[in-house]
């Protein structure tokens, strides 16, 4: 965070104060500064009114900035207890990094277009926050539009279009916030913003960023998302998740868009989608996935570990691999049995994974339940199990992170941290 102290002024620019940690009196954290709320008003200047801070359980609250006694590099100091009710923006309301990073206004002076790439915001004698700066860019220069153009400082009734349309806003300095967030926060970021600006942010990540956090978004939620993409887009897209997360995903659209996008898949995930959404949601079969990893029994503990470590492999999966005689494409040839991560850390990397099976587990069947899956995974304390056809040949392997998916109410995302009555029910009655 960048700020600069004169006697009766404090001014903080918003982009770098995204992540600050939040403190009450005592030096207890509360949370993190996730945004700033500013009202702009047609005439006068621009003010701030709160920061939304995010606390435990991800859940994004408003902090009045009439509560805030300092800013500091690295720490905002609040008065006392911060309200926990959810954040919710009003219509006179705009979001600092949400909404007007990368707005596109232009200068009065006549100077043409520029792009606000951030906002500083000032304390007045009367203890007030305006915006005082908008920190600024003009467009890409030279024959190719390759050299970035100038920056400069501007005050905010030096342009117009500041209050004006998110089709004037882009996403680069947005992007820049979401840099390095886990999936699950990088879908609570979007989960906030509006579906148009969703659609932005969407259109400059990769396909295997954007699954990872449709992964991590609600049914509804994903839907929308994806439902506002371009059909090929989409469609690489479910490509790029894990198969049983797609064939969710695929199974909540509107059957005619369902069909398209299965068409539009690589044949051999669609394939795989299909196949799961043939099983019923609450079964080991509708839970699974088909990608676990998968190894013949002459692979080494050196090949086991060298899958594990691949960034594309989920935890609870890289923590087991599957062996089986060939072919190794679900469903495979005979299942013979597990090695855990664990067991494969203390063996010679060249030792073969058929000496050193766990074979004490059968395994499930496609349609046993999720209670028996759930009890299978606790009595054993596994991350991942097998899941076997009649022929004993393993069609795919159920990990604890989809059971307690589906485990948890649908609203879980936005609930409080409590366990609810809802999810009490649902594993007494699976």
């Amino acid at each position: 965070m960048e700020s600069t102290k004169t006697r009766s002024t404090l001014r903080v620019f918003v982009a770098r104060l995204v992540g600050t940690t939040v403190f009450d009196p005592l030096g207890d954290a509360v949370g993190k500064v996730h945004d700033v709320v500013v009202l702009i008003r047609l005439r006068g200047q621009p003010r701030a009114v709160g920061l939304v801070i995010e606390v435990a359980g991800r859940r994004r609250v408003f902090l009045p900035l009439s509560r805030v006694t300092a800013m500091e590099p690295g720490a905002v100091i609040t008065t006392g207890l911060v309200n926990i009710r959810r954040f919710e923006q009003r219509r006179v309301e705009t979001l600092v990094v949400g909404e007007l990073l990368d707005r596109v206004v232009t200068m009065r002076d006549g100077s043409g277009r520029v792009t606000i790439r951030d906002v500083a915001i000032e304390r007045d004698r009367g203890m007030d926050w305006k915006v005082t700066r908008l920190f600024v860019q003009r467009g890409s220069s030279g024959p190719l539009g390759l050299r970035r153009g100038e920056t400069f400082t501007v005050r905010p009734d030096e342009v117009s279009g500041l209050a004006g349309s998110a089709d004037q806003q882009g996403a680069t300095a947005l992007l820049a916030t979401m840099e390095g967030l886990k999936p699950a926060d990088l879908a609570d970021v979007l989960s906030d913003l509006p579906l148009s600006r969703q659609l932005e942010v969407a259109a400059e990540l990769s396909d295997e960023r954007l699954a990872d956090a449709a992964e991590e978004l609600s049914d509804d939620e994903a839907v929308a998302l994806l439902s506002g993409l371009d059909a090929a887009r989409a469609a690489d897209v479910l490509d790029a998740m894990q198969p049983d997360d797609a064939a969710d995903l695929v199974s909540a659209l509107p059957a005619s868009m369902a069909a398209r996008l299965l068409d539009l898949m690589e044949p051999d995930e669609a394939e795989d989608v299909r196949r799961l959404m043939s099983y019923d949601e609450y079964t080991a079969g509708g839970l699974m996935t088909t990608e676990p990893i998968i190894l013949p029994p002459e692979a080494t503990v050196a090949t086991f570990l060298a899958q594990a470590r691949k960034a594309e492999v989920p935890p609870a999966l890289a923590a087991v691999a599957f062996v089986c005689r060939p072919p190794l494409e679900s469903p495979t040839g005979r299942f013979l049995g597990m090695v855990h991560f664990q067991r494969a850390l203390r063996e010679r990397p060249q030792q073969l994974l058929g000496s050193v099976l766990d074979k004490d587990l059968d395994g499930v069947h496609a349609n046993d339940s999720i209670g028996t899956v759930t009890r299978l995974l606790a009595t054993y304390n596994l991350t991942a199990l097998p899941v076997l056809d009649d022929a004993g040949r393993l069609l795919g392997a159920v990990s604890v992170d989809d059971v307690l998916d589906h485990l948890m109410p649908d609203d879980w995302r936005e609930a409080d941290d409590a366990v609810t009555d809802e999810m009490i029910e649902r594993s007494a009655n699976a």
